[in-house]
């Protein structure tokens, strides 16, 4: 992902549609605490994308839809339908040579991400993908040689154990930003639908 912004996006054409379309993308955030020390891993690096892209795990990565109402009841309809998990993220792996990339590895939660790829990867979403999907936290890209082989020998022991309760759904902006849309928690309907006690409808 590009750089990405905490705040919501400016609500969606009265419509639900945009005859260009619009790039949306699905993610995993982490604890404040976990983010911010992976950050700075990243930064000692030389990764400039550190300091505009939190540690994350994609589960739809850049992905076009010409109809937003549709996507956005597709990405709420999966997440109603998903539990709270466990991940770990532990040790590190490459995609070199194919992709100047170090990450850490997915261990516990592995499966929940991969069935939530495919779930969120149909419908609206649904897309030919140019490599299969492999959930991972990216802690270097497009660096140096040198500073991929540190990247994977420092945080070859890293380990990290958190609970994961929602996704976010993004929004790739003109300004090629990465927008928050609604952060969608699992195991529960949206506010929309949760009654008279409800609050806005995206959070």
């Amino acid at each position: 992902m590009a750089s990405v912004s905490k705040v919501t996006a400016k609500a969606a054409p009265s419509n639900g549609q945009r005859s260009e379309g619009m790039s949306i993308g699905v993610i995993l955030r982490f604890p404040a605490d976990i983010a911010e020390e992976l950050q700075r891993w990243r930064a000692s690096f030389g990764d400039p994308m550190a300091a505009v892209v939190p540690a994350h795990i994609t589960l739809v990565t850049t992905t076009m839809t010409q109809d937003w109402d549709a996507t956005q009841r597709h990405v709420r309809d999966v997440a109603r339908g998903q539990e709270p998990f466990t991940v770990t993220i532990a040790g590190t792996g490459s995609f070199r040579p194919v992709s100047p990339v170090v990450f850490l590895n997915v261990e516990d939660g592995f499966g929940h991400c991969v069935n939530l790829h495919r779930q969120l990867q149909s419908g609206p979403l649904e897309r030919e993908l140019p490599f299969g999907y492999h959930p991972h936290v990216t802690v270097a890209h497009d660096v140096a040689p040198e500073s991929l082989d540190e990247a994977e020998t420092v945080l070859k022991d890293y380990r990290a154990t958190f609970p994961v309760a929602s996704m976010g759904l993004y929004e790739h902006d003109d300004n090629g930003i990465w927008q928050l849309r609604e952060e969608l928690d699992f195991g529960t309907k949206p506010d929309h639908d949760r009654g008279p006690d409800g609050i806005a409808d995206a959070r």
